[in-house]
């Protein structure tokens, strides 16, 4: 899957399954690895309705909205070069007319009647695509997430490599001392401790003070090495309660951790479903927006034009009252 794949499926279905949609083939995308496309199809906007509808004009009739953009080119050509357009013009509104019954057909057929604001949307989209090439490319795409319209009189002008994984290090562990080198390790004890056997052999034949020096000396040794004993001893007990404590520890940040990502999880999905209904009410707010516009700029024009029916209107009454005056003026002086 691409993202000119996933945009054609998405803006060639229903509005109220865009969401949907865009929500599989976001997590689609990211499950083959593409976090950039995930990305990309999450930020895509769910059209508006006459936007929906104006991308079926151009999957359902793309020959007729083809004959229109072409023309478009005409329209631009000749108010380039000066030439005439007023059968030109007169041709889109022509063409205009029947792709906008052809729209509205769709939209019945689908279900989804265009209202009347819908409906000059469309219209607008499809005079401005006469009038922008960059329109133009957009709807004959069919890829339209909001209405398009044109101001002005005058068309618009020309327009990670896998890291290498090095091999592990063979990590040598020391070979274990074979029979022979314990027997020389033995020997060389061996002979490091006689010396000492024959000098304490030749104190006690020396004199019964060296035996009992001697005698005094074993036991302070033996004390001495009962209490190395005993310390190492309440080390080992010691260091087996810290290690039961340290395992304890372990076990409940374990199981903190899984709390944690159960709630992760948790909030995760509620903010992703924020998200969507974020995305759903800026679409509507964008909609009722474009509409708010629409709506302001016909009453614009409707003021524009009962300004003008007011001033007519009384320059009606006042040739309207001085004929009466005439005619009156000549009923009584005949």
């Amino acid at each position: 899957m691409d993202l000119s794949s996933a945009v054609d499926e998405l803006y060639a279905g229903a509005p109220e399954d865009f969401v949907e949609t865009r929500k599989r083939l976001a997590a689609e995308a990211k499950k083959g690895g593409d976090a950039g496309l995930a990305k990309r199809i999450a930020g895509l906007r769910r059209p508006t309705v006459s936007a929906w509808a104006t991308n079926q004009l151009a999957r359902s009739a793309p020959d007729e909205v083809g004959r229109l953009l072409d023309l478009g080119d005409e329209l631009r050509a000749a108010w380039t070069s000066g030439g005439r357009i007023g059968e030109l013009d007169q041709r889109r509104g022509e063409l205009v007319s029947r792709l906008l019954r052809r729209a509205q057909a769709l939209a019945d057929e689908a279900g989804r009647p265009l209202r009347e604001p819908a409906v000059r949307e469309v219209e607008d989209t499809l005079h401005a695509a006469t009038m922008d090439p960059d329109v133009a490319d957009e709807v004959r795409a069919g890829r339209l997430a909001q209405p398009r319209g044109y101001v002005g009189f005058a068309p618009a002008g020309g327009f990670p490599e896998p890291a290498e994984h090095a091999p592990a290090p063979v990590v040598g562990a020391p070979e274990p001392e074979g029979p022979a080198e314990r027997e020389r390790e033995r020997q060389k004890k061996h002979e490091r401790a006689e010396p000492d056997k024959r000098e304490r052999a030749e104190q006690h034949e020396r004199a019964p003070d060296v035996r009992e020096r001697d005698k005094r000396e074993r036991e302070k040794q033996e004390r001495a090495e009962r209490q190395k004993r005993e310390r190492e001893e309440n080390r080992r007990r010691e260091e087996d309660e810290r290690r039961r404590r340290v395992a304890e520890r372990i076990a409940a940040a374990e199981r903190e951790a899984r709390d944690a990502d159960r709630a992760l999880a948790e909030w995760q999905a509620e903010a992703r479903e924020a998200d969507e209904a974020r995305t759903a009410a800026g679409d509507e707010v964008d909609r009722l927006r474009d509409e708010l516009a629409a709506a302001l700029h016909r009453q614009e024009i409707a003021g524009k034009r009962l300004t003008m029916a007011e001033r007519e209107r009384d320059k009606a009454a006042r040739r309207a009252t001085k004929a009466h005056q005439n005619a009156r003026t000549l009923r009584e002086n005949p």
